[in-house]
């Protein structure tokens, strides 16, 4: 595959970081502890029993959870192309 000035393998090699740096991430984050609720502390509805089983001290069900994720705060992406278009903004 032409990669202009890029050498073979480049673009795989961003994907691969890329995919490790969020995975890292997602690892960092505070997991649940101690038992698990059988009620959504949020809106009350019923946590399943494959989620408690599946996420020992899970707190929420499985749409507030979702809807918890979706609201969190944006981040900064990092440039790994360096183009310089990225550079001036």
């Amino acid at each position: 595959m032409a990669g202009g000035w890029s050498r073979d393998g480049a673009v795989s090699e961003q994907i691969e970081a890329s995919i490790e740096d969020e995975l890292k991430r997602m690892k960092a984050r505070p997991q649940p502890v101690g038992d698990s609720l059988t009620e959504c502390a949020e809106c009350g509805e019923e946590i399943a029993q494959a989620r408690r089983e599946a996420l020992p001290g899970v707190k929420l069900c499985v749409d507030c959870a979702a809807e918890r994720d979706g609201r969190s705060a944006a981040r900064g992406g990092i440039n790994r192309r360096g183009s310089k278009d990225s550079q001036l903004k």
